[in-house]
């Protein structure tokens, strides 16, 4: 006689599966809260890279790269690694914009309406908080490679505005290392000559800046590769030393004059111009490549932009090559072309990759940044820059940004409003700049009516279309009101013109 089974076979086999999986549950479960009590998520590094007056039209993923005989694989595929930002907004200078960066606001508001030049007045004062101090105040390492470009007193210094380290710095711009040359020759004074020269700096917070050596243009061949270095070092050390940093890398190229190092020269089919934008992409490369190798590309936020539009006319015709795409504008202007850049950021596993047309202005870095970091925003002082977190991180399908103010100094030039772009008086081509605007161009008084243009309909801004879109002006007046209501709190400082000696009350 057989023996009778306690339990029917598939009664058993059911009963070791529930077990099994009641043992594997709470063995993750405890796991996981022991973890979770353990452990907080790691706050992410961030790598800031800034061109310098990279068109639109420049960079192989928006509108030029191979096309225009100078590819830059290595931003493209970077492009197609983040968020490809295509409508991307900034201020119309090198100083506003990276004023607008570093402070999440709009320049004038700080005195950086315009492009300082060295010894003017023209400086980022002390009581300013810059993306820097922000960073510190959440515990990171902080550091600055490369241009600054926001005042070259004491105060205005990186390590003096929340940066612990400065290495290979250029406080001005990089036209100045023509001064020496063009200067000598005007026959000015040597003593007048050393004072204005400009100068490769470096130092920290508790040492202050020193003079390392003549920013020339021998040397202006070299300085991209040396900031990469510098970048490439920092990154290995702060990966090995485990503590979250913020850097920013502030790219010479491809402003004018657009040289480039001895590997590059010639390499383009753009000329010289095409030259630095190929090393540009080379150096980006090798920053990307570095943080790949240090292990730390998962909890690394990279963001790549440029500060303005492209000069297509500065600088003698054999440096010239830079692009703004289909837009109309150029550096210094208030179009769109002088204001619509490259910009991408990539967070893998949370930036999912993907192209977008949402409007974002440079200005939205700073609280955005600030939200991901975990830091409290500024809030005695107004903060033009909008949280965009959640769009980047893909939790809301558009911007938070539906227009933008554009200044030159404190006057307001132009308004953008969704994909109109609107100005209280009219860019006009001038003899110095018969193509574009830009720094050389004028504008004119209409007759009581703002110009008003479709830039997705005309992006060169070819066809006024105010006599049928008055409806605009509404908006436009809207947008402007609550600028001008923010002023009766907080008043802007005065500008520093270098045309307007007007007494003043």
């Amino acid at each position: 006689m057989k023996r009778k089974e306690r339990y029917p076979l598939k009664d058993y086999r059911l009963a070791v599966l529930v077990c099994t999986l009641t043992m594997i549950v709470f063995a993750g479960g405890t796991t996981q809260a022991q973890n979770a009590g353990r452990t907080k998520p790691a706050r992410p590094n961030v790598v800031l890279m800034v061109g310098d007056n990279v068109g639109y039209g420049d960079i192989g993923a928006y509108q030029g790269g191979a096309i225009r005989g100078m590819p830059t694989p290595r931003i493209d595929k970077l492009a197609s690694e983040g968020l490809q930002l295509t409508h991307f907004l900034t201020e119309p200078g090198c100083t506003p914009s990276r004023a607008g960066l570093l402070l999440g606001r709009y320049a004038h508001r700080a005195g950086l309406g315009g492009i300082i030049v060295g010894g003017t007045p023209n400086t980022l004062q002390a009581s300013e908080v810059t993306l820097g101090e922000l960073f510190k105040s959440r515990g990171y390492a902080t550091a600055i490679i490369g241009k600054w470009h926001l005042g070259a007193e004491k105060q205005s210094w990186p390590v003096r505005q929340g940066f612990d380290e400065y290495r290979v710095g250029v406080l001005e711009t990089t036209d100045s290392t023509l001064y020496r040359p063009t200067m000598s020759r005007a026959g000015m004074p040597k003593q007048v000559i050393e004072r204005t020269v400009p100068w490769i700096w470096e130092g920290d917070t508790k040492r202050g800046l020193r003079k390392v050596r003549e920013y020339t243009v021998a040397y202006r061949r070299l300085i991209e590769r040396d900031i990469a270095i510098a970048a490439v070092n920092y990154i290995r050390r702060q990966a090995a030393a485990k503590k979250p940093f913020f850097l920013y890398i502030g790219w010479t190229n491809s402003h004018y004059p657009s040289v480039s190092a001895p590997e590059f020269t010639g390499k383009s089919r753009s000329g010289p111009y095409g030259d630095a934008i190929m090393e540009l992409d080379r150096r980006t490369g090798e920053v990307l490549n570095a943080i790949k190798a240090a292990g730390i590309e998962k909890n690394t936020i990279v963001i790549w932009l440029s500060d303005d539009g492209a000069a297509p006319m500065m600088g003698p015709p054999a440096y010239r090559g830079g692009s703004n795409g289909i837009y109309g504008g150029e550096l210094g202007d208030g179009k769109e072309g002088g204001l619509r850049t490259p910009a991408i950021i990539k967070w893998p596993g949370r930036i999912a990759p993907r192209k977008s047309n949402e409007m974002v202005s440079i200005h939205d870095i700073f609280p955005t940044l600030a939200r991901l970091i975990g830091a409290k925003v500024p809030a005695d002082r107004p903060i033009d820059g909008v949280d965009q977190s959640d769009f980047f991180l893909g939790k809301r399908a558009k911007s938070k940004r539906e227009g933008v103010i554009t200044f030159i100094g404190t006057e307001i030039v132009a308004v953008r409003w969704r994909h109109f772009r609107i100005y209280p008086m009219a860019f006009f081509r001038s003899p110095g700049r018969p193509a574009m605007p830009g720094l050389g161009g004028s504008r004119a008084e209409l007759n009581g009516i703002p110009a008003i243009y479709n830039i997705e309909q005309d992006p060169r801004e070819e066809q006024n279309i105010a006599a049928n879109h008055a409806w605009l002006v509404r908006p436009y007046l809207l947008t402007i009101g609550a600028y001008l209501k923010s002023l009766k709190k907080h008043p802007n400082p005065a500008p520093v013109n270098l045309t307007d000696f007007k007494p003043r009350r």
